[in-house]
């Protein structure tokens, strides 16, 4: 074989092997468009399937508190404006030997409710009579709203802040200051009493022999 027809030989092999590169390079190209555009497609799908549970997954409910001029009532709203409360069940620490409160949709807490039982059961543990800042006491607060159309129920420890102030022949009067979220409460009224219980004494101490 002459040298002319080697070298046209080899070059009709090197057209061969380069149309070949070629062809695979386009076959490379169109997986990577069609894995692209799978993908695109699966994050959007991904995307509207969270967004669907997004609007179907009513917000968590919580409380907030504004405390009237003498400090004497805190008037509570949901944080969440779309939620509506029907009703509300506050529990007290055990030592305070009293009943649970109810009050329909004008929710708020009164400190008429707890106040002289706060008051004599400080005086057991030798706690002073009045407050130099603001003290803490612990309480279960169990709602009743509606959350887009639907009745729903929200159980929670709060903390209630509270000072005592001092006045000549009449005591001490409790002052409400604000509420403050402990975390969720068990479904058991008595799981949530034991809770209360310790709770209230981290905050206040044992009560002295």
């Amino acid at each position: 074989m002459s040298k002319e027809s080697e070298r046209k030989r080899r070059s009709r092999l090197r057209w061969v092997t380069l149309g070949e590169a070629v062809a695979i390079a386009a076959v490379v190209i169109s997986g990577l468009t069609l894995w692209t555009s799978y993908e695109d497609r699966r994050d959007a799908r991904a995307e509207k399937a969270a967004e669907a549970t997004r609007e179907t997954t009513p917000a968590p409910f919580y409380l907030k508190a504004g405390a009237n001029s003498d400090g004497s009532t805190l008037a509570l709203t949901p944080v969440v404006a779309d939620h509506v409360i029907q009703g509300q069940t506050l529990r007290f620490p055990p030592a305070f030997a009293l009943s649970p409160v109810t009050t329909t949709s004008d929710a708020r807490i009164e400190a008429g409710w707890f106040g002289d039982a706060l008051k004599s059961d400080r005086k057991t543990r030798a706690l002073p009579d009045e407050t130099q800042g603001d003290e803490r006491v612990p309480v279960l607060i169990e709602t009743d709203y509606l959350a887009g159309g639907q009745a729903m129920k929200a159980r929670a420890f709060y903390d209630i802040g509270y000072a005592l102030e001092g006045h000549f022949l009449r005591g001490a009067s409790v002052k409400l200051r604000g509420l403050s979220l402990i975390g969720k409460a068990p479904t058991s009224d008595a799981a949530a009493d034991a809770r209360l219980a310790t709770q209230w004494e981290a905050r206040a101490g044992k009560p002295k022999k």
